[in-house]
């Protein structure tokens, strides 16, 4: 049997998130993100031989975008029907184990807490190399609350692009769809840039990505503002509050909801002026500096993050249980 029923694909995206809670990503274990990005690395270079015009190298950039997220989704569907056909829990292993490789909520905070530790213990230098590993923006030079600011972002975006959209398009395909909206993601990372190259060529990458993100980022934003609502140190109202009023100004249509929301919720203002390359970009300011932003914030967003993950997970359980009922 190929497909799960209702009940089993719950279970399924439950096992997928407790084995991310648990393993992460092993290091010792090729990551399929990275054959992802090997095979767009080849196409980009193929693609991209010789001139043409704009229609042209936009055309060139679709063919890029729909070939990579078609492969990859093929791909994950046979070797998933390769393992129905040898045994059930063959085919539920594999999917949960492939699920969770697109989620990243352990991987998350780990890259955060790497960030943070000597960022409380006062070593700047190593926070700004371990910053400079999980964003894009230059991090030399930055002072400790910009720092803060990239590892704060940071998380708050990928909640969305490392947890819950992944799990969205997982509850409707399993693991082929959660690995097609992966090379999507992909994609986006490596070629959807507003630059001289890539304006043009990965247009229909960043195009893919924003659309796969639309529903889920503003899934996760309700369930960013249920979590600061019952937390100590955080504003639910305050978080919606500030979806409301300043998600609109980001410049991608989801990566304000989600950011919006965390700066909301925390009492701080995230934004403000990056550097890509030397070349200076600002960014619309979210929310309001009720206070400034300090290293604990990191931790406190990984704990929004985690926040996020068990409401989605224990929902998934009492669906679970509501229908075995």
């Amino acid at each position: 049997m190929m497909f799960w029923s209702v009940r089993e694909t719950l279970l399924l995206l439950a096992a997928a998130i407790v084995i991310d809670w648990c393993v992460g990503d092993p290091p010792r274990l090729p990551h399929p993100v990275v054959g992802i990005g090997k095979l767009i690395g080849l196409l980009e270079r193929l693609l991209l031989r010789g001139s043409g015009s704009r229609t042209v190298t936009r055309l060139k950039g679709a063919v890029l975008a729909l070939t990579v997220v078609a492969a990859t989704a093929l791909l994950m569907w046979g070797l998933c029907l390769l393992a129905y056909r040898i045994h059930p829990w063959a085919g539920f292993a594999v999917n949960a184990w492939f699920i969770s490789t697109t989620i990243a909520v352990k991987g998350l905070k780990d890259a955060a807490m790497l960030v943070y530790e000597p960022l409380r213990q006062g070593d700047l230098a190593q926070a700004r190399k371990m910053v400079g590993r999980i964003v894009g923006r230059d991090t030399d030079g930055l002072e400790e609350r910009e720092v803060a600011r990239a590892a704060v972002e940071t998380v708050a975006e990928n909640t969305v692009d490392a947890f819950v959209a992944p799990l969205f398009f997982a509850l409707i395909g399993a693991a082929p769809l959660a690995m097609l909206y992966r090379a999507a993601n992909t994609l986006d990372s490596m070629v959807g840039y507003k630059n001289e190259k890539y304006r043009d060529f990965g247009w229909a990458s960043a195009r893919l990505d924003d659309a796969l993100n639309w529903i889920p980022a503003r899934v996760t934003s309700a369930l960013l503002a249920l979590t600061a609502a019952c937390s100590r140190n955080a504003s639910g109202r305050r978080a919606w509050r500030a979806i409301r009023a300043f998600a609109h100004l980001h410049p991608s249509p989801n990566s304000g909801i989600p950011e919006a929301a965390v700066a909301g919720a925390l009492g701080v203002e995230l934004g403000g002026t990056n550097r890509y390359g030397g070349v200076v970009s600002e960014r619309a300011r979210l929310g309001w500096p009720l206070r400034p932003l300090e290293a604990d914030d990191i931790v406190r967003t990984v704990r929004l993050m985690y926040g996020v993950s068990c409401w989605l997970a224990g929902g998934l359980l009492c669906v679970w249980l509501s229908l075995e009922l």
